[in-house]
């Protein structure tokens, strides 16, 4: 199975929408360069299905890749039905483990608060970086 990488979003705190800058680098062990939730943890990047958002574009408020908060929009992958240890290879030499489907998602969420309702704690999807590479918007991701 192969998707599309749609959206690379970071932020510089925790809890907040990110902003797509189009670009970054994978750093294994750590997550995306210059994202407030990078570090030594199993939730080092997030992913989140452009089919996701559209859902809640159909409910009215217009959201964009970054406003739940994902690192990664995707494309083309049922990324809420890939089992945990499921291994992908994200642009030309990164490669992740999913190791968390959902989350739990706190009270005082900027995006719970913007429109009422949070889907990245039903659809998004954490993994580790196994090896680090370069990510862009329309590189693939590809389950291994």
């Amino acid at each position: 199975m192969t998707g599309v990488i749609k959206a690379v979003c970071i932020s510089s705190e925790k809890g907040t929408s990110k902003r797509d800058v189009g670009k970054g680098m994978l750093v294994a062990d750590h997550g995306l360069e210059g994202d407030a939730h990078a570090g030594p943890w199993h939730r080092q990047v997030s992913l989140l299905a452009l089919e996701s958002i559209q859902k809640v574009r159909e409910q009215g408020p217009n959201m964009h890749p970054g406003d739940f908060a994902e690192n990664l929009t995707t494309e083309g992958l049922d990324l809420v039905n890939l089992p945990l240890g499921t291994r992908l290879k994200i642009g030309s030499s990164a490669t992740a483990e999913v190791t968390q489907i959902g989350k739990v998602c706190h009270a005082h969420c900027e995006i719970r608060q913007k429109v009422n309702d949070c889907i990245m704690p039903r659809e998004g999807i954490f993994v580790r970086l196994l090896a680090g590479g370069p990510v862009q918007t329309g590189d693939t991701i590809e389950v291994l």
